[in-house]
């Protein structure tokens, strides 16, 4: 099997298996709220949920039914550590002019 297809694939499957799990889904409700580890969760997929948020209106980036605190914290360390990490990682490169 080519390498870009199995890439492909890989991707595709990835990309439905998390977006199974979207904030506002109804899956959480007021008894049963997301808490920390749901808001690591959308934080990471966050890019996805404001992609398929704009086909399915009733989807969010951000789950309206949170235990407050503790989940914002979580969302938070996600986007931080998945967007913000990006540019820790980046290389700089020095220009080598001969002057």
């Amino acid at each position: 099997m080519n390498t870009q297809k199995l890439v492909c694939t890989f991707l595709l499957i990835t990309l439905i298996t998390s977006a199974g799990c979207v904030p506002g889904d109804g899956k959480h409700t007021s008894e049963e709220p997301a808490g920390f580890f749901w808001g690591i969760w959308h934080g990471w997929i966050a890019p996805i949920s404001l992609i398929w948020g704009i086909f399915n209106s009733d989807i969010r980036v951000y789950e309206l039914q949170n235990t407050g605190w503790w989940y914002d914290f979580g969302f938070y360390i996600a986007i931080i550590s998945g967007f913000g990490g990006i540019s820790l990682t980046r290389r700089k490169y020095k220009s080598t002019s001969n002057q």
